[in-house]
């Protein structure tokens, strides 16, 4: 089940689709089997219990409850009871069920601590259900704090610089020299989008392979001129007057990571006193903590934006 976590958004209204498709799967390669029916109307039972907690949810029922399963309205308790029907459904037909979660550090603490523990559930009782996830950095630190077993139970690997310039150009017979890939390398910070954008225009400024050095130079002022317009202009819209100037201090001070202190001083203001602007910048994903204290921004060259964006920022 692949799914992607939107902002504002709870985890029962993002899960409660993906499962219901997996389990009407599971309930079709059954044949004579029970298990997955019994899941699908656990499902019924969670989805009702959790539409009077969360008003996202706008998932219809029709699928029939289960009984005094899944159906408490605690969001750590009927999880965990939901992802048991689902995995002993999947292991009486010797599958397995998958979640592939993009964007996880969307997800509350508080849901996150259910869904850790649904899954650890699961594990103790050797049922047949997985999560890959995807998320920024201060992910390994979310899980931490409201598991600490999460450490235990999950793996945490970080994806580093991708392969993502010279093998589809060498399928095509065009080839980077070594410069122009460490020019690549050094303007966009190996971050996975702005590789694609870089080579896309290094591709288009040079004549002819292989490209070179001065080609993603040249590229490199479009490349820019084209996120100013759209990709960082998208998320500084989303922006509150008092984050576009905690994010403007932030670039005043460099590329980061910056100490909170430090940012409070440049706004001549307390740490407590920003400390909620700092916390629903972190809730937006625009800037990330991997240590206490520290902030970093979770894209890379944005704060050459808000420079440009904001020259006159005080």
């Amino acid at each position: 089940m692949f799914i992607e976590v939107p902002e504002k958004r709870s985890l029962p209204a993002v899960l409660i689709p993906p499962l219901r498709t997996a389990l009407i799967k599971l309930d079709r390669i059954a044949a004579s089997g029970v298990l997955a029916k019994r899941a699908l109307k656990a499902l019924g039972s969670f989805v009702s219990a959790m539409k009077v907690k969360y008003q996202d949810i706008e998932f219809g029922v029709d699928i029939g409850k289960e009984q005094g399963t899944a159906d408490t309205g605690d969001l750590e308790h009927d999880l965990c009871e939901l992802f048991v029907e689902l995995g002993q459904a999947a292991k009486e037909k010797n599958t397995a069920v998958v979640l592939f979660v993009d964007e996880l550090q969307y997800v509350k603490e508080d849901e996150l601590a259910s869904l850790i523990t649904a899954l650890h559930r699961c594990s103790q009782r050797q049922l047949p259900i997985a999560l890959m996830g995807a998320g920024l950095p201060q992910l390994v630190g979310q899980a931490g704090r409201v598991k600490s077993y999460a450490e235990r139970l999950f793996e945490f690997p970080e994806i580093g610089p991708l392969i993502a310039l010279e093998l589809p150009a060498k399928k095509l017979g065009v080839a980077y020299t070594k410069e122009a890939l460490s020019e690549i390398l050094l303007q966009t910070q190996a971050y996975p989008y702005f590789l694609q954008e870089w080579g896309k225009h290094s591709w288009q400024c040079a004549k002819s392979s292989p490209i070179l050095q001065e080609d993603v130079i040249a590229a490199t002022e479009v490349a820019v001129s084209d996120l100013d317009a759209s990709f960082f202009r998208v998320r500084f819209d989303r922006l509150t007057p008092r984050e576009k100037k905690y994010l403007r201090a932030m670039a005043e001070l460099g590329a980061g990571p910056h100490r909170s202190g430090d940012i409070a001083q440049l706004l001549s203001k307390g740490v407590q006193a920003v400390a909620p602007t700092r916390s629903s910048l972190i809730a937006k994903g625009m800037i990330y903590s991997l240590s206490h204290g520290d902030n970093s921004f979770t894209v890379p060259l944005f704060d050459g934006y808000m420079k440009r964006v904001m020259p006159d920022w005080r």
